[in-house]
């Protein structure tokens, strides 16, 4: 898409002022910062302070009528039965095979009132899935804009700039609220597996919400950031991305590119005792009576500190998979990466190898190193859910 059809986010103007860097890259339609002045200061504001990004571009789905909770239980693999209005749901959704669509949040908003947050276009899958049901299923992307206030002085800067009742809100929990006579919605959730918020507002609200923040953050380094600094926090959060990670069912060419929730990791989010059908579940009852599953989403520490960046991974001389997402985590001091493997190795602390690529003057040369299976998420302080 030509940069000229670009649409540009509610925030777009506050961003672009302070973007020396002038990074940008294209997220569903919208043109959004890679990095807005060096990668290694947002980064260390996410890990250290507190961090903003812009997540408007986000597809967000309402979905409200006397049906809503008995469609949405049909949709995803978790039970909509024990969330409470006001939590916050990660989940998946699978087609027919038990192959996953995609991952997203879920808010419950009221006993008949989802909103169910997506990276991908879901609208047609959606509306053939909701045949049936007495159900209204609107996008409504372009009427919320939102925030992602993320890092240990999240909170403090919240508080700080005039929202209250932040100590009483639980991971994966979200409140209405307003500030100077401004609604606005608050969620306990992001995507950088530290402390954090995301804040939810009309698109017309967003400079005064930009111009708010900044102001009650100035005296804690609260840094504006892109995509590079949220992407490296997310992998050291062990959070997978669509198309990155796993390819969508609805768009991978061959079988063998889907995955389902197991071979992702995210057997704990698939309920499959929860009552009635939901789609995919004839698929995962099948698939989890296997001893193995035959892919798996794991994450790898690797020696050295070379990124493993789409490396090929053996067992002996046994190619067994590849890494999907792969950084030098500067917290951890470690090289880490996600990676689909073999589901016969994906035991923890099962040791293989990896083939690095690396450039040496005027060639490219390659190396074997060590790299064994660990649990994911890589980092995960206790504040994120205290």
């Amino acid at each position: 898409m030509s940069e000229q059809y670009l649409r540009e986010t509610p925030f777009h103007d506050r961003i672009a002022a302070v973007a020396s860097a002038q990074s940008w890259e294209r997220w569903q339609g919208h043109i959004t910062a890679v990095t807005l002045g060096g990668m290694d200061r947002e980064y260390f504001a996410i890990r250290n302070s507190a961090s903003v990004y812009d997540v408007s571009p986000l597809i967000k789905y309402r979905i409200t009528g006397a049906d809503a909770a008995r469609f949405v239980d049909r949709l995803i693999t978790r039970d909509v039965a024990r969330c409470a209005i006001g939590q916050a749901y990660y989940t998946p959704w699978c087609d027919d095979d038990g192959k996953v669509i995609e991952d997203g949040t879920l808010f419950r908003l009221g006993k008949a009132d989802f909103l169910l947050n997506a990276a991908l276009h879901n609208l047609h899958w959606l509306r053939d899935t909701a045949y049936g049901f007495d159900v209204t299923i609107e996008d409504v992307s372009a009427e919320i804009a939102g925030l992602s206030v993320q890092g240990p002085l999240a909170q403090t800067v919240l508080i700080a700039m005039g929202i209250g009742g932040l100590e009483r809100l639980a991971h994966m929990r979200l409140a209405e609220t307003r500030l100077d006579d401004r609604p606005m919605r608050v969620s306990r959730t992001g995507f950088t597996g530290d402390l954090g918020y995301e804040l939810w507002i009309r698109p017309g609200d967003a400079s005064w919400l930009w111009d708010r923040l900044m102001a009650a953050g100035a005296l804690y380094n609260v840094l504006p950031i892109g995509s590079a600094a949220l992407n490296h926090a997310r992998i050291e959060a062990g959070f997978i991305l669509v198309n990155v990670d796993f390819i969508s069912a609805t768009y991978a060419l061959r079988p063998s590119q889907k995955r389902s929730p197991y071979e992702l990791g995210l057997g704990w989010a698939v309920n499959l005792k929860k009552d009635g059908y939901f789609i995919g579940k004839r698929a995962l009852l099948a698939e989890r009576k296997a001893a193995t599953p035959r892919r798996a989403l794991v994450g790898l520490e690797i020696d050295g500190r070379k990124p493993a960046v789409d490396a090929f991974i053996y067992a002996g001389k046994r190619e067994v998979g590849r890494t999907t997402s792969a950084i030098w985590s500067p917290t951890l001091k470690k090289n880490i990466a996600i990676a689909s493997i073999a589901g016969d190795q994906a035991l923890p602390g099962t040791e293989l190898g990896i083939e690095i690529w690396h450039p040496k003057e005027l060639k490219i040369e390659r190396s074997m190193v060590g790299c064994r299976v660990v649990h994911r998420p890589f980092y995960d302080p206790p504040r994120k859910k205290a």
